[in-house]
Order: C-alpha cells, then sequence, then structure tokens
C-alpha cells in the first residue's frame, strides 16, 4: 500500500493505493486506525478479483451475503468513518460493482479482494462522530 497527506491542516485528506490480493475493507480499516482517523467520508474505485456483499434483512436484524466469485469493478465505494463504541474506526460503506456481463451489484460491502487495485480517499471532517450499536437493529450507527 501506498499513501500520502494531501492536506495536513484542521482537514487531512489521504489518498492511498491498495495492492493486488490486499483485502479492501480490512486495509481501509487498518489504514483508519493507524492514521487516528475517527470521523471522515470515504470514496474509492477500482476493480475486486472476488468480492461478497451483504443485504441487510431488517426483519432478521442480520446480512444476507452474495458472494461474486469473479472479477468485477468497483463502480462507487461510499460511506463514512466514525469512532465506535471501542474507540476504534468503525466503517460504514455501500457499493456499486460492475459485473462481467454488464449488470449490477449494490449492497453493503463484506470482503474484497482487489485485483490489480483500489483508488482510496478519505477526507477527514473536522467533527468526529460516534458510531453507537443500535440494540434494536443489532448495527451500530452514527450519533449525533
Amino acid at each position: 500500500m501506498k499513501s500520502k497527506a494531501i492536506n495536513g491542516g484542521v482537514e487531512r485528506v489521504f489518498v492511498f493505493i491498495l495492492d493486488q490480493g490486499e483485502e479492501a475493507f480490512e486495509s481501509i480499516t487498518e489504514f483508519a486506525n493507524r492514521e487516528n482517523i475517527t470521523g471522515a467520508s470515504v470514496s474509492a474505485i477500482g476493480d475486486f478479483s472476488q468480492a461478497k456483499v451483504g443485504w441487510f434483512e431488517f426483519a432478521a436484524k442480520t446480512f444476507k451475503p452474495i458472494e461474486d466469485n469473479e472479477q468485477c469493478e468497483v463502480l462507487s465505494l461510499l460511506g463514512d468513518v466514525a469512532q465506535g463504541d471501542d474507540s476504534k474506526a468503525g466503517l460504514h460503506l455501500q457499493s456499486v460493482l460492475g459485473l462481467q456481463d454488464g449488470t449490477l451489484r449494490g449492497a453493503d460491502p463484506l470482503s474484497g479482494s482487489v485485483q490489480p487495485t483500489l483508488e482510496v480517499t478519505i477526507t477527514e471532517t473536522v467533527v468526529h462522530p460516534r458510531r453507537k450499536k443500535r440494540p434494536d437493529l443489532v448495527i451500530a450507527l452514527i450519533s449525533i
């Protein structure tokens, strides 16, 4: 992974490029924790050799996993970073993947193996929101 802080002022902006074979969401989380990023917006584009997304089934309070075991384009990966109950960076991302047949798959990304690259931009916010687990939903949401 290569990275560079673009703006060293109050609001930091990072651009980093994940290498082939890296697990995208684990790498983004590790980067945010290493840089002490606890409030930010995230965007990325690139490619995965395989990916797993999850559709949140509200009634069951769980994610239904959907696996794509083929090369796919990361057309849009958007979301945020907020400090969780454990004081670490917690990601909430949404993805749109383009499949080989031209169809799209959109859902919460659960895993993605980078191939050949994923270009990520993280823009830190001045205010650092907290992510609190909601017992009624079984997921953590930003608490403002």
